[in-house]
């Protein structure tokens, strides 16, 4: 990644100089100076960590490592705090023995005076307030280990490896990625040429035989013998080539994707069309996208001409004895049918996807980890503790930033980040869809109009780039967001158009469809639902054949369900209808397993809890609620929330204007651990911690921001800052960017 960062700043700094823009190329090379990420070059992160503990700078020691803690360390998962932990720990240790080494006595005094506070109450540090005392501590077993030379190349050789694999592992804007795509074209393009020159000698090979066999049993004139047929081989070659380009249809299925060894149809034509032959195996979804251009069709006229050859040659030598023609005829066949195999054969390079997170970063925490003492510090967080500034352990979070995304010009409806936390998508009452990123910067990646009202949204689990969206005239759509085009449109029920709530299962095998009747008004727009709930149908349907699988009975009559969840696994199903009825359904015998009446009125948004042993619920009647799963319809807490957290929502202007709009989307979200919630308000949104006792919420934290109610949420915790999403009546939608500080 250094590289390719070093490069692009060659080519902006050349970019700015041919424009003319001097004062910003100025500021450019001012910044590049004084870049603290030494453009993730780690050796060079490496040798300025260095270059602090040898000058004694204790202070921009801490510093700088609270900036990499800021900058990098706090968009890992919790999972990977303790291994940042116990880098932090064994920075500490080596400046501290370095101090030692030296002979300067002052500066480890100073160390532990100034780090006390932070260090004292931490286990793996209580024996080391001792050391200044000893007279030789290389001498003693419990800090010797930690003078050798081993200790000390194991620990930069873990820090070198672990900020190695963070940047490896970072999404990388576009423009970083363009000398990657550069590379990998140029090497697919040298491969297509060396395998098109080796088969194009096959072919001339072959040729050559036959034309050679036909001279021996006929005794053709001396002019065509030494006739040059250079030209007629390239003329075979381009017909083969076009037979094969009209004859081949690519398929047009789109779940195909889902599928283990499905194809993938590409966005853009390329300038070959793939063709599986007989003696090629087919290749999983993996090995076709890890090669754009493929001269597959080279090798369907290779075996086409030597077909066509081989039986033009024996049709021509009839005449002839059989035991003078087939054994060699034969014989040369399989030799070029052998080389053709070896050759189309090869499996292609496999390019190494990213992931979010460094997979490869727990062992090094083993290898970086004190032999003497291998205690973890129980501290988790970003930035914890003193080093985040002696904040109080009562406050869990701390608003780093709030942004704005101002793409939409209506009252937005749903809004929802992907499995992954890179991409995010809105959908208003305009029935406007915006599919966008946040991270590294704010950027719309696609615009998707529709002329049918839109009324759900939901991510595809597998792959996460795909998006289901149910209209109000009976059809879910799914649109790949990458290729930016509608793969397949499902008709679903025509009379239940409504399609009021989505939900993908974690497998990725199969979605729920919720689809409701048309009110007595006809309408399906956001106004307040009537108050008898009409008829609805709870279907399940199959991504692999993209059929209706089965029907849910819903018991006692058939109503419209508002809301569903799947539970990690997928074995559980949850949904909340418009009868007040909570039901819970049994994946694995497609049955319901418990019901009961949980709200007065309609149910709006309901979720498993983080331990899946509760289920929570907001109603209608403004309840939040936390529902035992193990003792059917038994409140294990419930709390009354104010009406603009729970609608209908009304946004009030000028001259008695007056919008009112039911709640579509999540209503709540949770952090990463299920302890807190996120909810909405008229002014942004609220976090509150969950209690078992009395109230069932605590406010923590107001994100605030906005100037219109909010109607819906959303928290990403893929990374320990987590981001939450809070979408309001005007359009507006916030990213509040949160600290986790965690005792």
């Amino acid at each position: 990644m250094g590289s390719a960062v070093e490069r692009t700043d060659e080519h902006v700094r050349e970019y700015l100089i041919y424009r003319g823009f001097t004062s910003t190329l100025k500021h450019l090379d001012s910044d590049i100076k004084a870049d603290k990420e030494k453009g993730f070059r780690v050796d060079k992160i490496i040798d300025q960590l260095q270059q602090f503990v040898q000058s004694f700078d204790l202070f921009g020691l801490k510093e700088y490592w609270l900036y990499l803690d800021r900058r990098l360390f706090c968009r890992l998962e919790d999972v990977y705090r303790s291994t940042v932990n116990k880098l932090r720990t064994s920075l500490y240790r080596y400046y501290v023995i370095n101090t030692i080494q030296k002979g300067n006595l002052e500066k480890t005094q100073e160390f532990f005076q100034k780090q006390a506070l932070e260090l004292q109450g931490q286990t793996e540090w209580r024996d080391w307030f001792i050391l200044p005392f000893i007279p030789a501590p290389e001498q003693n077993p419990a800090f010797s280990p930690y003078f050798s030379r081993q200790w000390a190349d194991t620990f930069l050789v873990s820090l070198h490896n672990f900020l190695s694999v963070l940047f490896q592992c970072m999404p990388q804007p576009v423009l970083l990625s363009f000398d990657a795509e550069v590379q990998k074209t140029i090497s697919a393009s040298e491969e297509n040429e060396q395998l098109r020159q080796l088969l194009f000698a096959l072919q001339t090979e072959s040729r050559d035989h036959r034309d050679g066999d036909e001279m021996v049993h006929h005794k053709l004139p001396v002019y065509v013998q030494n006739m040059d047929r250079l030209g007629d081989t390239e003329l075979d070659l381009v017909s083969s080539q076009r037979t094969v380009s009209t004859t081949t249809t690519p398929s047009r299925n789109f779940f195909s994707t889902f599928l283990p060894q499905g194809r993938r149809i590409p966005g853009k034509p390329a300038q070959f069309t793939s063709v599986s032959s007989p003696s090629q195996p087919a290749k999983s979804k993996e090995a076709v996208q890890a090669k754009d251009v493929k001269p597959v069709p080279s090798q369907a006229a290779t075996s086409e001409t030597l077909s066509a050859q081989s039986q033009q040659s024996t049709n021509q030598s009839t005449n002839q004895p059989a035991n003078q023609l087939a054994h060699p005829r034969h014989k040369r066949i399989q030799e070029h049918e052998k080389e053709r195999k070896e050759l189309f054969s090869k499996p292609p390079s496999q390019t190494p996807e990213k992931k979010g997170e460094p997979e490869e970063v727990e062992p090094l925490a083993e290898t970086c980890s004190d032999p003497p003492d291998s205690s973890s510090s129980n501290s988790k967080g970003c930035g914890g503790g003193a080093e985040g500034g002696g904040l109080s352990v009562e406050q869990p979070f701390i608003k780093l930033s709030q942004e704005e995304y101002a793409e939409h010009h209506s009252s937005i409806m749903h809004c929802r980040v992907d499995c992954s936390g890179r991409r995010v998508a809105s959908l208003d009452v305009d029935g406007v869809i915006k599919v966008w990123s946040f991270n590294p910067i704010m950027q719309t990646k696609a615009t998707i109009m529709s002329k049918s009202p839109l009324l759900s949204l939901e991510w595809a689990t597998k792959p996460d780039r795909l998006l289901l969206l149910g209209s109000g005239v009976g059809t879910v759509r799914l649109y790949d967001t990458d290729a930016k085009k509608n793969l397949y449109e499902m008709n679903i029920d025509e009379t239940h158009p409504r399609i009021l709530s989505l939900a993908c299962s974690p497998s990725g095998s199969s979605f729920v469809c919720s689809a409701a009747a048309l009110g007595r008004s006809g309408s399906c727009d956001a106004a307040p639902r009537l108050p008898i709930p009409v008829s609805g149908q709870l279907l399940l349907w199959d991504t692999k054949t993209v059929k209706q699988q089965l029907q849910f009975s819903l018991e006692p009559e058939p109503v419209a369900i508002n809301c569903t969840a799947f539970n990690h696994n997928g074995n559980l199903l949850v949904t909340g209808a418009a009868d007040g009825v909570i039901r819970l359904f049994d994946m694995q015998r497609y049955e319901s397993a418990m019901s009961w009446r949980a709200h007065d009125g309609e149910v709006y948004s309901v979720e498993f809890s983080y331990d899946e042993n509760t289920v929570i619920s907001i109603g209608q009647d403004g309840k939040f609620i936390q529902w035992n799963i193990h003792r059917c319809g038994v409140k294990q807490s419930e709390q009354v929330l104010p009406q603009d957290a729970t609608g209908p929502f009304v946004l009030s202007g000028y001259s008695g204007y007056k919008q009112v709009q039911v709640p579509r989307g999540r209503l709540f979200a949770f952090d990463s651990e299920g302890q807190h919630v996120l909810t909405c308000s008229s002014t942004g949104g609220l976090i509150y911690r969950l209690t078992n006792g009395e109230p069932a919420l605590e406010s923590v934290l107001s994100l605030g921001g906005h100037k219109a109610p909010v109607v819906t949420v959303d928290w990403c915790s893929a990374v320990d800052c987590g981001t939450c999403l809070t979408a309001s009546m005007d359009g507006k939608i916030k990213l509040s960017t949160l600290l986790a500080q965690k005792s």
